[in-house]
């Protein structure tokens, strides 16, 4: 099995024809391309699991200042702010996505999932899905492995990386996963799972990535919030058959041409958008000018 599979469609029938769920094909590839047993990789799985719970926790409980200022403990200003706007459960979702990613821009240990610029959107959806649930960890690692599947097929046939495709392969891969996800571990079926998918995708297509001053703080970690936020809303659709109408494959090609399309000055490159404003150029000379280490008169000369 040199690729998991070409599309969701593959990934469907193989599961329908086999018997199997979702994640299993996931393991077996796992194994294939790791040389591993199957225990290793339900331990490795166990090990990152433990890596995203980490980076919830630390980002609400330790302090949340980035070298360039721009990042100031948005985390636990949610998590503890006295005012919920919609219920508790989704202050608590905002909070974790935000904490998670956070500890990433201040150069915390988080989980690629699939990028570190999205890192705070499964740990969040996750967290929160297993304490409202109380779902077991075995679950939530399934649901690891079916949003790994997921992620390959859209690397294959779209891209994961900013540089590539914009924001919307980065956050939006990492939205998608998470709603697929979410609605494997509430018992929906295949097509809800990818319908829950492709909704994500039409819903975040075209989010260019416009880091002010090149840094992966703004607006990437407000951005993982609002991705966990559109995961839980694709998921509540898809589980109640709401329909795309256009399907998760089709949506996937979208996605990677829109991304081939899109101007250079929008992947990642800070040239354009939030990046090109007077603010974000004001931040990005000063963060530069910050940075740069001034020497000696004779080491200058040297």
């Amino acid at each position: 099995m040199g690729l998991l599979f070409d599309d969701f469609k593959s990934w469907k029938t193989y599961c329908e024809e086999h018997g199997l769920s979702l994640f299993q094909p996931v393991v077996a590839y796992e194994c294939e391309q790791k040389g591993r047993i199957e225990s290793e990789i339900w331990e490795g799985l166990a090990k990152a699991y433990g890596v995203m719970k980490e980076a919830v926790h630390t980002g609400l409980q330790e302090e949340m200042s980035s070298r360039s200022g721009m990042i100031e403990n948005g985390g636990k200003k949610v998590f503890h702010h006295a005012t919920s706007v919609l219920s508790p459960d989704f202050q608590k979702l905002v909070a974790r996505a935000l904490a998670a990613k956070e500890v990433n821009s201040c150069m915390g240990r988080v989980v690629a999932a699939p990028t570190a610029g999205a890192s705070g959107i499964l740990p969040g959806t996750m967290v929160t899905l297993q304490e409202i649930h109380q779902l077991d960890d075995t679950k939530i690692l399934e649901c690891l492995l079916v949003s790994a599947g997921i992620a390959l097929i859209i690397e294959r046939n779209a891209s994961l990386a900013g540089a590539v495709g914009g924001c919307q392969a980065e956050t939006g891969s990492a939205g998608a996963m998470a709603a697929g996800a979410i609605v494997y571990a509430l018992g929906g079926s295949i097509d809800q799972v990818f319908n829950a998918v492709g909704i994500t995708i039409q819903c975040m297509l075209g989010l260019v990535c416009d880091p002010v001053a090149g840094l992966v703080e703004v607006p990437c970690v407000v951005r993982n919030a609002s991705a966990a936020a559109i995961a839980y809303a694709s998921a509540q659709m898809a589980i109640a058959n709401v329909s795309g109408v256009i399907p998760v494959d089709e949506c996937v090609s979208a996605l990677g041409e829109v991304g081939q399309s899109m101007e250079d000055r929008y992947k990642e490159t800070a040239l354009g958008g939030l990046a090109a404003t007077p603010t974000g150029q004001r931040i990005a000379s000063t963060i530069l000018i910050n940075d740069i280490e001034i020497l000696p008169d004779d080491d200058a000369t040297q």
